[in-house]
């Protein structure tokens, strides 16, 4: 299968956002971590992350999609 430029702009910008997500989910754990349980503020801040990163994998998704138009 043969890579072209569209293809690989999604994998990077797909990437990135993914790589933005892990170091968030890294960041709550360092923040909030040292126990067995997450506080409530932690959990806050996760659900935040996940509502956030869905919002950006939407945001990417028409950013890919517009691109594609243009190309």
């Amino acid at each position: 299968m043969e890579i072209d430029a569209e293809l690989r702009r999604q994998i990077t910008v797909s990437l990135a956002a993914a790589a933005v997500f892990v170091v968030g989910l890294i960041g709550i754990g360092v923040t909030f971590g040292g126990s067995t349980v997450l506080p409530q503020a932690g959990a806050i801040a996760l659900i935040a992350l996940l509502a956030g990163f869905v919002l950006l994998m939407g945001g990417v998704g028409m950013f890919l999609m517009r691109a594609g138009d243009e190309s």
